[in-house]
């Protein structure tokens, strides 16, 4: 049994790693982060959508999310306005600058799982049940608590 744990220890090390990597790179090369990266790939998915709906598909803290949002929008890479029949509500849209970088960036990370065509669905539901699997055994709930 140790050397199970020792073995999913360091393929667990190996993913944060490569994905801490793809970030540094995305940063460095196109200023935006995997999360970013994400929301500007559902909304060339979708080019205009509400706020909340966004929030729902991506299962984030709002505050998160609208930080990540007001940086893109800084940067001319989606807009936000206001829903003409309930100003309380806004809705989100890339921009032709957003769509530019979604095609230059590389298709790797998470967000590529939604354009993998021909993957075994039987494969991604390990996948799924994998990563599930690893926060329970790692004492973690959504938020990052200790459990």
């Amino acid at each position: 049994m140790q050397q199970q744990a020792l073995s999913a220890i360091v393929a667990w090390v190996k993913l944060e790693r490569a994905l801490q990597g793809f970030e540094k790179d995305l940063k460095a090369r196109h200023g935006i982060t995997m999360l970013q990266l994400a929301v500007l790939h559902i909304l060339s998915e979708r080019p205009h959508m509400p706020l909340s709906a966004l929030r729902r598909t991506l299962v984030m803290h709002p505050a998160t999310l609208g930080q990540s949002i007001d940086d893109l929008r800084r940067k001319q890479l989606c807009r936000v306005t206001t829903d003409p029949e309930d100003r309380r509500a806004r809705h989100i849209a890339i921009t032709e600058t957003g769509s530019a970088l979604v095609a230059r960036t590389p298709l790797a990370g998470p967000m590529r799982l939604r354009q993998l065509d021909g993957t075994d669905p039987a494969r991604l539901d390990r996948l799924a049940q994998g990563l599930a699997d690893a926060m329970a055994l790692f004492g973690l709930d959504e938020r990052g608590q200790a459990v």
